[in-house]
């Protein structure tokens, strides 16, 4: 299922946000991407998306800036002491000016600017409110999708009530009754005695036995309405179906296939090919369901 929600939050001079996108997909497939020195925060952001989501490709990004503060300056005493000891080695020239401090200072490693850190607590508060605003994150997303699912379900209701109304159908077209199939079957043998000679009556007869027992659809007309009553308790239930719903569709193709295969009458036909069309488009919604 598709979704997507983004939050934004401040922990001393941090700023930080998070962004997640869904789309369809047969499994659960996340990638997720945070700055460098946050990757406590990943191993707890993965479990946490993983717990709560389980089919689709999730992208999950989180961007994180700290207030631009001024460093502290800090004199290398080691660089400055080597430096002084270079000095003394040098022959004093009468051309040349003493060292001063501030051109001491200015030479490159002598004087360091100490880029501001957190402290341990600061820095466990920052990762306990990014963790806390991924899970806001999280319940937008899933708002958003079960706002999807929602209007989802009501698509899949009128697929498997129109799959359920076919089938019905089929199972009272008149071509399928008793007697029809009787009449059937006795012109056709009859045709085939009239068209040849020597050819026995009792083992066409039996012949014919055979073919309507194979031409029989009674298993596949019960196995699509007992799939239909199957995926609409699904849908009643809830929760991640899509797996679920999946396989069903693909029983409803092979029998819709299989009754179509063993359809001797043309009615009976064209409600088969009906029957392929709704269970296609069933297949195609079920991929957005998670």
């Amino acid at each position: 299922m598709t979704g997507f929600a983004r939050a934004r939050g401040s922990h001393g001079p941090w700023s930080y946000a998070w962004e997640l996108k869904t789309v369809n997909a047969k499994g659960l497939d996340l990638r997720l991407r945070v700055p460098p020195n946050f990757d406590a925060v990943e191993i707890k952001a993965r479990a946490a998306i993983s717990a709560r989501l389980a089919r689709g490709s999730v992208f999950a990004n989180l961007t994180a800036k700290r207030a631009e503060e001024e460093g502290a300056a800090r004199i290398n005493r080691a660089a400055l002491d080597r430096l002084l000891a270079a000095l003394d080695d040098l022959p004093q020239l009468a051309s040349l000016r003493p060292a001063s401090l501030d051109g001491l200072l200015a030479i490159r490693g002598v004087v360091e600017i100490v880029e501001p850190e957190d402290d341990e607590a600061q820095r466990a508060g920052l990762e306990k409110n990014v963790l806390a605003a991924l899970d806001e994150t999280l319940d937008a997303l899933l708002a958003s999708r079960r706002a999807e699912g929602a209007a989802l379900t009501a698509v899949l209701r009128e697929r498997l009530a129109r799959i359920g109304a076919l089938t019905a159908q089929a199972d009272t077209l008149p071509a399928r009754q008793p007697e029809a199939v009787r009449q059937r079957l006795a012109q056709q043998v009859a045709r085939l005695l009239e068209s040849a000679e020597g050819l026995d009556p009792a083992r066409l007869h039996q012949e014919a036995v055979l073919l309507a027992v194979k031409a029989d659809i009674r298993e596949e007309l019960d196995r699509l309405a007992a799939h239909v009553a199957s995926a609409q308790k699904l849908l009643a239930e809830g929760g991640p179906v899509g797996r679920r719903l999946d396989f069903l569709a693909q029983e409803f193709s092979r029998e819709t296939n299989t009754l179509c295969a063993k359809s001797n009458d043309p009615a009976l036909t064209e409600i088969g090919l009906e029957l392929k069309i709704e269970v296609e488009q069933l297949r195609e919604q079920v991929q957005n369901i998670e």
